[in-house]
């Protein structure tokens, strides 16, 4: 399986998803056209054998590897309501 990270204009990661390994040579065109996601996919390695950590909501995208936003800047999962 191969994991591909969605980013923003910023370059900042806003989701992570799995492509089948047919697909993964064609993560950015699978993703964002045959599943209508849209978007800019980059793939990141749950190995780190590139892309440097493995991508995270809030992570950003220097063009070579992920890097981890401070921890004090971690988006939080909003509390569920009653």
């Amino acid at each position: 399986m191969a994991h591909f990270a969605e980013i923003d204009s910023n370059n900042v990661v806003l989701r992570v998803l799995v492509v089948s390994n047919e697909q993964e040579h064609r993560g950015q065109e699978y993703l964002a056209d045959d599943c209508g996601l849209g978007g800019t996919w980059v793939q990141t390695s749950y190995n780190a054998n590139f892309g440097g950590t493995f991508a995270g909501i809030d992570y950003t995208w220097d063009g070579i590897n992920f890097i981890a936003p401070p921890a004090a800047e971690i988006t939080k999962e909003p509390e569920p309501t009653e």
